[in-house]
């Protein structure tokens, strides 16, 4: 499953290009990248043969412009995230952007032979939040459902959450985050957050 949330950050890796091309609608956007990607993960023997470093630069590189990590945490904290001061809503969304990056960029290992189903997209003129909707495809599998939530900005498209299975990727956070302020309040979760990151950072060494 896990290398599925990564698709969530791996279809953006060349977006930053492709956005500069061009502004495009947020399906043909995703169907366009993901397309990419997939392409350069299945011709890059680094990344096939576990390179998770390789596979972590890469996102960290071109997928961050792309992301509206303060929204991200924001859902992910719920209804905590008005008790945090900007210094601590500071901290958390650059804790939360790297345990989400450090997190699923391994899993671009993982990818084997599954192919992307596009559904149409249900979208009004003027829409500035829609929900793109695609399937993976694995063999001998049935299909998983990855759905993508978007937001138009200034300056252009951002994802800030993606659905997998029926699964949000920040609210699948929430309750573990409302636990932890709780017990130790929002310095408490900054500390947790950074902590796990260690932990991923010395496991990848």
């Amino acid at each position: 499953m896990k290398w599925l949330f990564s698709l969530f950050f791996a279809f953006v890796v060349s977006s930053s290009s492709a956005f500069a091309q061009e502004e495009s609608s947020p399906d043909a956007m995703i169907k366009k990248v993901t397309d990419d990607v997939l392409t350069i993960v299945r011709q890059d023997k680094d990344i096939q043969s576990g390179n998770t470093k390789k596979a972590i630069e890469l996102v960290e590189l071109k997928v961050l412009p792309n992301f509206n990590f303060q929204r991200m945490t924001a859902l992910a904290l719920g209804r905590d995230w008005n008790k945090a001061t900007p210094e601590q809503k500071k901290r958390l969304a650059e804790e939360f952007k790297t345990l989400l990056v450090r997190t699923y960029s391994n899993a671009l290992t993982g990818y084997k032979d599954q192919t992307i189903r596009y559904k149409p997209t249900k979208m009004q003129s003027g829409d500035t939040d829609v929900l793109v909707k695609t399937e993976v495809l694995q063999p001998g599998s049935k299909p998983i459902q990855l759905d993508y939530s978007m937001e138009k900005q200034a300056d252009g498209w951002k994802v800030y959450d993606v659905i997998v299975a029926g699964v949000s990727l920040v609210t699948n956070y929430r309750d573990t985050f409302a636990q932890e302020v709780r017990a130790n309040g929002i310095d408490g979760l900054v500390q947790m957050i950074a902590s796990k990151n260690k932990q991923l950072e010395a496991g990848k060494k």
